[in-house]
């Protein structure tokens, strides 16, 4: 089977779905076997940034010198060109890591639908989404001839926003890093916040707990640990990233920006947990990769984000900024507890892999080259 997947996602900075992107690409060549024969080809496609020939070795590589936007819109709009013609090449599957479909004249389209929040929040979205996402995702998904998806929470919502069949949709879990569990807490250990500064994660009300938990703890007497901000300024990140340097926050808060993958394990081993307060997730991979090495999570009780951590997680109300300040303080309070979660977390962690990942998205491509053929 000849598959092009869209490496683009994860030319640049791999947050979400270039993290996706390149973990499954490296999952495919891992787990590719004999007897079942497959070239997996890369693309990319942007003006100044080139793909590495060894981005993921096996793989084969095709990088065009076009600009990312230029080509969104030809796709996206016009349906044109076709892959076939802008790689010179012969594919069986071309597979998108978004809703919007690659155009082929006679590969299977696969789409991944990582969450549906544009349909129901476009405000929270970028521009570029705004303009073409809610418009024509939902015709790109029912004409997909398979729909892979990475939560039953988000197969559930292409369902009802999208009215695709539900035996059209593959459910492909992420999978966890393969990182070592740490060897215990740290001293001093700040609470974290993992993820783009941008509306949908919903670090403003993360900012409202901390400060009721600063003002909790010190009417008690009792310390309360730094919050760590990491993650790339997205959408409208101005009014967050402001409030965290100004009083009374600053000589509280660290800002830390866009953190590498290389880095990301030992930002995680150095917090006491890690907090996801978004709005929703498609999946919510932070949680996930500070379940791996035993660190507890706090996350927000909709979307994904219960399915991933399941038992394991602290859970508040989304929006409740008084839940979640009340949520970290028996975290932070309780040493006996953080123990227990992060075992817990461990224990969770082991149900996801991207051998895994994998295996469930040749599932998916299996499905989309038979209905394609049922299609002619």
């Amino acid at each position: 089977m000849r598959i092009l997947l869209d490496y683009r996602p994860a030319l640049r900075q791999r947050t979400g779905v270039g993290e996706y992107v390149h973990e499954l690409a490296r999952a495919l060549i891992c787990t590719a076997v004999p007897g079942r024969p497959e070239t997996l080809t890369l693309f990319s496609s942007s003006w100044q940034h080139r793909l590495a020939p060894d981005v993921v070795p096996g793989a084969m590589i095709i990088d065009r010198r076009i600009p990312v936007r230029v080509l969104n819109l030809l796709w996206h709009r016009a349906g044109w060109p076709g892959v076939e013609r802008l790689t010179r090449g012969a594919f069986d599957i071309v597979h998108s890591a978004h809703p919007l479909r690659l155009p082929s004249d006679r590969a299977a389209q696969v789409v991944t639908v990582h969450d549906l929040d544009f349909l129901t929040h476009p405000e929270r979205t970028s521009a570029e989404i705004r303009r073409d996402y809610p418009a024509l995702a939902p015709a790109h998904i029912r004409g997909a001839d398979a729909v892979a998806v990475v939560s039953q929470h988000t197969a559930s919502e292409v369902v009802r926003l999208t009215g695709v069949a539900r035996d059209q949709i593959f459910v492909c879990p992420l999978g966890r890093p393969d990182w070592m569990p740490r060897g215990a807490e740290p001293a001093e250990a700040p609470l974290l916040f993992l993820g783009s500064i941008e509306p949908r994660k919903n670090v403003g009300l993360l900012l409202d707990a901390y400060e009721r938990l600063r003002a909790m703890r010190d009417a008690r007497g009792t310390p309360t640990p730094r919050l760590v901000l990491a993650g790339g300024a997205g959408l409208d990140s101005g009014p967050i990233l402001r409030r965290a340097a100004a009083a009374p926050l600053a000589a509280h808060v660290d800002v830390l920006g866009y953190v590498a993958p290389e880095a990301r394990r030992a930002l995680y081993a150095s917090a006491m947990a890690c907090i996801l307060p978004s709005h929703t997730e498609g999946f919510g991979l932070p949680a996930l990769e500070a379940m791996t090495i035993g660190v507890p999570v706090i996350v927000a009780d909709q979307g994904a984000l219960p399915e991933v951590v399941g038992t394991a997680g602290v859970l508040f109300h989304t929006g409740d900024a008084d839940a979640l300040a009340a949520a970290i303080d028996r975290v932070v309070s309780a040493p006996d507890e953080r123990v227990r979660r992060s075992e817990a977390g461990l224990q969770q962690s082991r149900a996801f892999s991207w051998a895994n990942t994998a295996e469930r998205t040749r599932e998916a491509w299996a499905h989309a080259v038979e209905r394609r053929k049922q299609r002619g």
